[in-house]
């Protein structure tokens, strides 16, 4: 399928749109690594705030103090979580077991 042709006007607007929304989740992801929000709030939050739902849990599980690669691959393989889902698409036990693992 190919891409629609883009205005000018649209391609501005377009590559303004995806600017602020890494912007805004770099800065989820700092809040995090720095401790200034949980992950299992964030986690909570996945369903209601598009920034959040539209990340990779893989993403902010890497933010967490002390997670790298391999221990998130260990808890999304523990908790039965696919490793490119997306916050908002994660299920109601797969978020509670991933909480559990988590703690």
């Amino acid at each position: 399928m190919a891409l629609p042709t883009l205005t000018p006007e649209q391609r501005a607007e377009a590559l303004a749109k995806a600017a602020e929304a890494r912007k805004a989740r770099s800065e989820l992801l700092a809040s995090i690594k720095s401790g200034q929000q949980s992950i299992d709030k964030v986690l909570k939050k996945a369903k209601e705030d598009k920034t959040i739902g539209k990340t990779k849990v893989t993403q902010l599980l890497k933010a967490v103090p002390g997670l790298g690669a391999v221990k998130v691959a260990a808890l999304l393989e523990q908790a039965g979580i696919p490793a490119e889902r997306r916050a908002a698409g994660l299920g109601e036990r797969q978020l509670e077991a991933l909480i559990n693992a988590l703690k």
